[in-house]
């Protein structure tokens, strides 16, 4: 064995054998340090066949480290004059004038209500702001002229081949895929047999400065770049060799070895995958390339850069500037003007038919922490099991509650569809799809889904974004943000999928947030936005003091032409230092803003203009945030946590490109006329999710599935509690730290889902404490029942039943052979649930009880019970077609089942009939 170096220290490191004419690696063991020096002739085995040769190597797959992120001042105002000597490149930010310091903010989100004259921010100017500088042995800004220059050669490039030519020429790709000897490293890479697309890819991820990736490591130094003293040999080969190893050098086939070679060849393509999509999804800021100029920009901006002016001079020489305030919007408070909410939703439910539904599923949700109990694998949030069921199934059937309610107002079937972005993030993509395909597509067809996939990017370093890796070939990548949903739905077809089924315009919810379709908030949203074919809709609330979400802003903005510019758009919960809203105080500027949740409503047309650009306009609000630190495990298995972040954009920061314009200032009333519009309703009405695991000792139940439960409970008593039902009122978090909520009321939404439709379903009664009522079915009368126990009514068809489709898939037909229940006077006495059984977990609907009354329907069953009381634990299960009624007898109550006659098989023998009166729903019983 010939072995090349001749140092060998404090041994860390794995050493590996690798013999040419051999196919299999031979894994030495771990050893301490082994340092090396290699002189530079490698490939040249490759024509010297007869030769044998094997190599003792050891490299770090250490993880990079990076020191904590930029510290900047908050609160600050700024203006900025670009140097000569730096010229911005074509993607950076467009700069403005930021003005925040003056008295504090006060708003009143009445009826189109503008904000009063104190929330109009002072202008000022100020000094520039120091910050802490990025490590000073990487040129930040030479980089990104380096690259900008790139990008633009590349960008006049037509053919692939041509795209080849420019990006060999790069200095770096030059230093990297040069031959000092026969061969070098291009050959290594043509002997694994890559073709043109995937060489550029890798050139383009070497020209990016990431050739680390692949085990490479170059350096700038004095604007030349030469071999890293950390390692004299381009370490990219020690990874490329065990690819390599396999060839047959007499025939130069590649053999199927064991070992690693397998794996590191299927890294290898995983790379090249991943490369590509990022290559052709961020074409419109240029690639691989523009990808990593916008991290640059966005680490190396300081707080000034962030927020400054762009700069034009005027025929006088004089400098002008672009002038941005930021205001409290004004908007419609739906909680205070019930009648104009009333018929706002009366909009939105006629206008179902011209709607679709949009959910954005593809994050990581790592704060969830959740796994599958059997496999212990990550899961994505849509697969929480929340009050019986995933958080998507959730979803879809507050969807199908709104077009249940729809079918009883108009007697017409209505399925909307419902377009869902995921992520290869924890399998998303893989669950998401096979949970649809198990529920039969919610007996909604197949077609009525379109599924696209967003890319996963690269998690980037906060010291000097390079990205982070666990070992060679392996980027640790995670979705990149929900912001890219509309280009991506641009690019997948998604707007003529909608344009198809007849829709104008789509309401779109995050899948954490287990609220957002309470009462009439998502109808009034949809309603008011077609009805004023408005482009952009926010459902907006009070914003709690420290809580992880944005601010909704209404912008007014002096353009460089002299023209003024409204409009609504949001500022991210990370972006707040650079804009001076201070954190953590409930007095602060952010306090005086209402919560973005993330609840919009699009106008179709409107966003495709915007997706469909061929620049940045169509990924809006990229951020780089790198507040929350990047958690992953290496190729040993040790769990790294550093700084860092990765290029994410903001959906709802879609609302930039919606801006009107004006010659004039609008000093009030401007928010009537744009484009943009917000809503604005009692907090637990709009947002309360389950984003975050509840830790065991921490006293907030902010964004948990246990806090997210209690405002359910809250919900339900804001309804029952207007029906002359007694039950006791919810008291704050604090209470419920160590203990359940004080009742477990879960109803299926169809009940409603408005409000003033579930309070005409009940009427009279109590339910004490401790108490559960479980109502799974639409077709419901209560009339003074008492509860003091678990009353669980369970309908296989709570809305309808199914029929075979045109394409063979079961499609749910509203109204058709429901199940039905009616409670008079009714007393319902049990244990209920066993309330200090330590294993109950409320928010799953995971409990354990002693008794309950159970009534269970199967298909068109029917249930009725009046003037009776029912004591322990009963269990009243109805056949399909059939009615069971429960009156008064000797023992207590007497059970007598008949059958359904055949005029009332499919109709029932009673129903709600649903009517519009004026602005409101009004409900009338109809017995046949």
């Amino acid at each position: 064995m010939i072995r090349f170096g001749d140092q060998v220290r404090d041994f860390d490191r794995l050493v590996y054998m690798f013999n040419l004419s051999s196919t299999v690696p031979v894994r030495a063991g771990r050893t301490k340090d082994y340092k090396f020096n290699i002189p530079f002739l490698f490939m040249g085995w490759l024509i010297i066949p007869s030769v044998t040769l094997s190599l003792s190597l050891s490299f770090s797959l250490m993880s990079r480290s990076a020191p904590p992120s930029l510290s900047h001042s908050s609160n600050v105002l700024f203006s900025f004059t670009p140097k000569a000597s730096f010229p911005a490149p074509s993607l950076s930010r467009p700069h403005s004038l930021l003005l925040l310091r003056g008295p504090p903010l006060s708003f009143s989100l009445s009826l189109l209500t503008p904000p009063p004259p104190c929330c109009r921010l002072t202008r000022v100017s100020t000094e520039p702001v120091e910050y802490v500088p990025p490590a000073p042995e990487f040129d930040f800004r030479s980089e990104i002229e380096r690259l900008a220059a790139l990008r633009s050669r590349l960008a006049g490039a037509s053919s692939i081949g041509q795209k080849l030519s420019v990006i060999s020429a790069d200095s770096r790709v030059r230093e990297l895929f040069g031959s000092r000897s026969s061969g070098g490293l291009a050959g290594a890479l043509g002997a694994i047999d890559l073709d043109e697309n995937e060489l550029f890819l890798i050139k383009c991820l070497v020209a990016a400065g990431q050739e680390h990736v692949l085990g490479a490591e170059v350096v700038v130094r004095e604007g030349e770049f030469r071999e890293s003293a950390k390692s004299s040999l381009k370490s990219a080969f020690n990874a490329l060799v065990e690819m390599i190893e396999g060839l047959d050098v007499n025939g130069g086939e590649r053999k199927t070895g064991v070992g690693s070679e397998d794996e590191d060849i299927g890294d290898l393509k995983k790379l090249l995958r991943t490369l590509g999509e990022i290559e052709q999804f961020y074409d419109c800021i240029g690639g691989i390339v523009g990808y990593q100029i916008m991290v640059l920009e966005l680490l190396t901006e300081s707080v000034s850069e962030r927020q400054s002016t762009s700069w034009l001079k005027n025929s006088k020489g004089s400098m002008e500037s672009q002038i941005l305030e930021i205001h409290s919007p004004a908007g419609l408070d739906l909680s205070q003007n019930t009648e104009y909410a009333s018929q706002a939703a009366l909009w939105g439910i006629e206008g179902l038919p011209n709607l679709g539904e949009i959910y954005p599923l593809g994050g990581s949700a790592d704060r969830l922490g959740l796994v599958d109990p059997d496999t212990g694998e990550c899961l994505p949030a849509a697969m929480l099991p929340y009050c019986g069921r995933t958080l998507l199934e959730g979803l879809v059937r507050d969807l199908q509650a709104r077009e249940y309610l729809y079918f009883k107002l108009y007697g017409k079937q209505c399925i909307t569809p419902i377009a869902i972005m995921t992520s290869a993030a924890k399998n998303n993509h893989e669950r998401v799809t096979s949970l649809c395909k198990k529920l039969k597509w919610f007996g909604r067809g197949q077609s009525s889904f379109r599924f696209f996939e967003q890319p996963l990017v690269p998690t980037v370093s906060a010291e000097d974004g390079q990205w982070i890796t666990t070992k060679s070939f392996v980027p640790v990548c995670k979705p990149g943000g929900h912001g890219v949903i509309w280009k991506l739905a641009y690019d997948r077809g998604v707007f003529e999928w909608f344009y198809k089924h007849g829709r104008k315009g789509a309401t779109i919810r995050q899948v954490s947030n287990v609220v957002a379709a309470t009462d009439l908030t998502l109808l009034a949203l949809s309603g008011i936005g077609l009805r004023h074919e408005k482009k952009l809709g926010f459902a907006s609330c009070k914003r709690n003091a420290g809580a992880t979400e944005g601010i909704d802003v209404l912008i007014e903005r002096k353009n460089h032409d002299g023209k003024w510019a409204y409009g609504l758009s949001c500022i991210e919960y990370t972006e707040f230092d650079k804009f001076g809203i201070a954190t953590g105080s409930s007095k602060g500027l952010q306090a005086e803003f209402p919560a973005n949740t993330n609840i919009l409503y699009v106008d179709l047309q409107s966003a495709e203009l915007v997706a469909s650009s061929k620049d940045k306009k169509s990924l809006p609000g990229m951020v780089l945030n790198i507040k929350k630190p990047i958690e992953y495990v290496d190729d040993f298995g040790n769990r790294h946590s550093v700084s860092g972040g990765r290029l994410e954009c903001t959906m709802q920061n879609i609302a930039d490109s919606f801006l009107n314009t004006y010659s004039s200032r609008r000093y009030k009333g401007v928010e009537d006329e744009l484009d943009t519009f917000l809503v604005y309703n009692e907090r637990r009405r709009v947002t309360s999710s389950a984003k975050k695991k509840r830790k065991p000792l921490d006293k907030s139940l902010h964004q948990t599935p246990d806090g997210s439960l209690l405002d359910i409970m809250r919900n339900a008593y804001d309804i029952l509690s207007q029906c002359n039902i007694d039950l006791p009122e919810i008291e704050g978090n604090e209470k419920y730290i160590d203990s359940g909520p004080p009742f477990l009321i879960l109803l299926h939404p169809a009940l409603g889902p408005l409000w003033e439709v579930s309070r005409q379903k009940f009427c009279g009664g109590s339910i004490s404490k401790g108490s559960e009522l479980i109502v799974e079915v639409a077709e419901f009368l209560w009339r003074d029942v008492q509860l003091e126990g678990s009353l669980i009514i369970q309908a296989e068809n709570v809305m309808g039943s199914t029929r075979m489709g045109k394409n063979g898939d079961p499609i749910l037909q509203y109204g058709h052979r429901c199940g039905r229940c009616k409670l008079q006077n009714v007393k319902i006495l049990n244990e209920g649930i066993d309330w200090k059984f330590s294993g109950n977990v409320f928010w799953k609907h995971d409990v354990q009880r002693s008794d309950s009354l159970k009534v269970i329907l199967h298909g068109n069953a029917e249930f009725e019970a009046t003037d009776v009381s029912f004591q322990g634990n009963h269990v009243f299960e109805v056949p399909d077609g059939h009615k069971m009624k429960i009156t008064p007898g000797i023992s207590g109550f007497s059970v007598q089942l008949e059958t359904l006659a055949l005029n009332v098989v499919d109709s029932g023998s009673w129903y709600w009939r649903y009517k519009i009166n004026g602005k409101h729903i009004g409900l009338e019983l109809v017995e046949l």
